[in-house]
């Protein structure tokens, strides 16, 4: 057992898997704590840092509620990874560089999305029905977020902020591909209409909070099912838009790599979602803040912070986790913290023999911002088994 602490301030235990545990974290796990509708105990992984409302790196199960903003905003969220059959020594810097290149022109990045001729279009087709029956429903989602209109242009993209591709290699020089998206401006104009009206309904309903970012939908109020179906159309759609990117990378890597294959199934998890599991003789919601799924014998990814070491893990499934593990390295500073202590020169220094963009505009995604990926796998060792050690060689950013 790693459990390094059990808080008890509040309603029910917090159940957490480090010793570093800052103030505001443990502020909003306590508040979480006090929900009625919490099952056992809360979860909190070693990577855990304060969000909106709910705790970044918390598991959250719970009785006939769910709590939007725990679920957040990037519905979906979450990590894809695939081996080649390419070994290191099939590889020079120059052909790195060109496959940076044609990455770099083929995923959109950022606010940026595909042209039309370029859209993934019949990817989009199964999506068009249910967001038309949940738009029809909530006709203000359609007003008041006009992203909702380039959802299609917008799969297979990467975003922004912490999304990244990567072209690494294992502890047997063998090359991997692995990437981290969500569910792009249609799935942040999901989460923060529900958001909002979940506190809509705290105030009709008159009921007092420790945190209005943590208003919730019972199971039986108008909201609940509009709300499970909402997340599970983004959920869904983040998990195709990660297809659609590896799609992408793997050609770019033909273009200017050797003949390969993928020598596995893809692996695929999300980290920021919510789902029916059943856990202590009960059938409950679990949302998971920044963390995956570890059921006993599933793979799953662990990223470090770009230029640090990312793992690929197998779960073992432990209940005290809610079957659940750390979803990365976690930030340890706030991103304008980091553009305030480190400079370009730092960010070359922490990503050396990395091809990756090296300039002001990611300085906030610097290493040093970052917690110890080694700590966080050293915290969890009940959580999850290491079965592959990445380190990367290209990284693209959002």
């Amino acid at each position: 057992m790693t459990i390094k602490q059990v808080i008890t301030d509040g309603d029910k235990p917090i159940k957490v898997w480090t010793d570093e545990l800052d103030t505001l974290s443990r502020e909003q796990l306590v508040n979480l704590s006090r929900l009625p509708f919490i099952h056992r105990h809360i979860a909190a992984m070693p990577d855990v840092h304060a969000g909106l409302g709910a705790t970044i790196g918390s598991v959250i199960a719970t009785d006939k509620a769910i709590i939007p903003a725990a679920v957040g905003v990037d519905i979906g969220c979450g990590m894809a990874a695939a081996r080649t059959s390419l070994t290191v020594d099939q590889l020079d810097e120059s052909a790195l560089k060109r496959v940076f290149d044609q990455i770099s022109r083929d995923v959109p990045v950022g606010r940026d999305q595909h042209r039309n001729d370029r859209a993934c279009t019949q990817a989009a087709e199964p999506f068009a029905d249910p967001l038309a029956a949940l738009t029809d429903k909530h006709p203000q989602l359609r007003k008041a977020f006009k992203r909702f209109d380039n959802w299609v242009n917008q799969l297979g993209t990467l975003g922004s902020g912490n999304h990244f591709i990567e072209v690494c290699r294992d502890e047997d020089d063998r090359i991997w591909v692995m990437l981290h998206s969500g569910s792009r401006g249609i799935g942040n104009a999901m989460g923060t209409y529900f958001i909002d009206l979940a506190r809509r309904e705290m105030q009709r309903w008159m009921i007092r909070l420790p945190d209005r970012d943590l208003a919730y939908f019972p199971e039986g109020t108008p909201y609940f099912d509009d709300y499970v179906a909402a997340v599970s159309w983004a959920q869904t759609y983040a998990r195709v838009n990660r297809e659609q990117m590896m799609h992408l990378v793997l050609a770019a890597l033909e273009r200017h790599l050797p003949a390969f294959e993928l020598t596995d199934a893809v692996i695929d998890c999300h980290h920021n979602y919510v789902e029916r599991e059943h856990h202590f003789g009960a059938n409950v919601w679990v949302t998971r803040k920044g963390a995956i799924r570890a059921r006993n014998g599933e793979l799953g990814i662990v990223p470090g912070s770009m230029g640090a070491r990312s793992y690929i893990v197998r779960g073992q499934g432990n209940p005290e986790s809610f079957c659940s593990s750390a979803h990365g390295a976690g930030r340890r500073m706030s991103r304008t913290a980091a553009e305030k202590q480190f400079t370009p020169a730092d960010l070359a220094a922490q990503t050396q023999g990395v091809i990756c963009r090296k300039d002001k505009g990611v300085l906030d995604e610097i290493p040093g911002a970052y917690k110890d990926i080694d700590q966080v796998m050293a915290n969890q060792a009940d959580l999850v088994e290491v079965v592959h050690t990445l380190k990367q060689l290209v990284c693209i950013k959002g």
